[in-house]
């Protein structure tokens, strides 16, 4: 089972990474939190200080068209936020 399934690359979640050295990853829904710890550890060779997660829920949207109405929604998941200790980061670019 893979824990990580890719970072999440935003604007928000990069000035968190740095001013407060916190990491944002979307992860499998069934991972618990020690399980992304040692994931984000062994993965990246850093010490993990603390890790936060929620589930996203799935966005609903609607749309008026010729032929009708057109209801869709985006996919729910995980997201884990790693804070990382201090001194220490993650180079999420290098593997691009």
């Amino acid at each position: 089972m893979s824990i990580l399934i890719k970072p999440i690359i935003t604007e928000k979640a990069t000035s968190d990474a740095e001013l407060n050295n916190r990491f944002s990853f979307i992860v499998n829904n069934k991972a618990n939190k020690i399980e992304i710890k040692d994931a984000v550890e062994s993965a990246y060779g850093v010490s993990v200080e603390k890790v936060r997660t929620m589930n996203v829920r799935p966005d609903y949207k609607t749309r008026y068209t010729k032929t009708g109405i057109v209801t869709g929604k985006t996919n729910a998941y995980k997201k884990a936020i790693v804070q990382v200790a201090d001194g220490e980061t993650i180079d999420l670019y290098a593997n691009l």
